[in-house]
This record gives structure tokens, sequence and C-alpha cells, in this order.
């Protein structure tokens, strides 16, 4: 796997706010394409465990809600934020609904797949909640799919910080 990601890419908040992933840079991600009607919809759950667990440490876990898989993400940017509120208590930053796939898929997608392909080098996202893993580097350092649980991945994650931690921080200007 090599690649990053480039912190100049814009996103959309659930609010509306228009912003890039500058202020990521630096930190341990974990990017997941999320849906709110889904058999993995639980792992909501998993993800704020995880982003409580390891926030201090510099972990954010980023959701990016798609409804491109069974049509498993109707609904408004509110809707889609008031149920993960209320089902899993959801904190972590949550971002307007993408395309993952096909010719419009979101530039952020198009840098996660190309650098980490998916089975058999296939860069097409499968289903929702496939996780991606960057660095505070920026590199993107490892691919899960949909039922590799938060729990899973759990492990990889205390390896990934206890490294960003215990790396010297280079200042960025």
């Amino acid at each position: 796997m090599s690649g990053s990601i480039d912190y100049d890419t814009q996103v959309t908040t659930l609010h509306g706010e228009q912003t890039d992933l500058g202020a990521y840079r630096g930190k341990t991600l974990l990017i997941v394409n999320t849906a709110s009607k889904c058999c993995f919809t639980p792992q909501y759950q998993g993800l704020e465990k995880l982003w409580e667990k390891y926030r201090e440490q510099g972990l954010v876990v980023l959701g990016f809600p798609c409804n491109q898989f069974g049509q498993q993400e109707p609904g408004s940017a509110e809707e889609i934020q008031e149920f993960c509120q209320l089902n899993y208590g959801v904190s972590f930053p949550m971002f307007a609904r993408i395309e993952v796939n096909g010719p419009d898929t979101h530039p952020l997608y198009v840098q996660l797949k190309h650098a980490a392909p998916g089975l058999l080098g296939s860069e097409g996202i499968k289903w929702n909640f496939t996780k991606f893993l960057v660095g505070p580097d920026g590199q993107v350092q490892r691919r899960y799919a949909s039922q590799d649980t938060p729990e899973k991945i759990d492990g990889d994650l205390a390896q990934q910080l206890g490294r960003s931690y215990l790396r010297p921080q280079v200042p960025t200007e």
C-alpha cells in the first residue's frame, strides 16, 4: 500500500459547512462510509467507543454517509445526525452524504481507494462501513472490510497510535 490523502480535499459537514481535511493533519484517522439502515449500522456504537477511547491519543473517526448500497442512507443531513446521536450517541465528526463509487466518487474516496485497494486489487467499495486507517502523516495504512468490526481493529489502532504518539511532532508551517 502506498499513497496518502490530500489535506486540501474539501469536505462538507452534516451542518453544511465547507472545510478541508487540514484540521486533521497530524492525527490518526479512521475514515468510514456509513449508513443508517444497514446490517452493519450497529458498528456506530463501536466506532464511538474507539473515538472515546483514543481521541486523547490523536484518533479521529470521520463518518461519511453513503446511499449507494441498497439505498440504506436515504435521510436528510438532519435525519442522519439525529439518528446517529439518538441511537448510538455518535459524537465523532460526521459529514454530508457522498458517493464512494462511480463517476461521482468524492475526491477523498478516490484517494483512499487508490492508496489501499481491496481484495485482488479492486478499488471499488463493496458495502457500507468499509474503513480506512490513515496515519498522522497522511499515509493510508490499511483498508478494512465492512465485516471488520471496530472491536476487531482496536489492536491495530492501539499499535498505530503508539507509534504516532511516540513520534516527535514536526512543526507544520
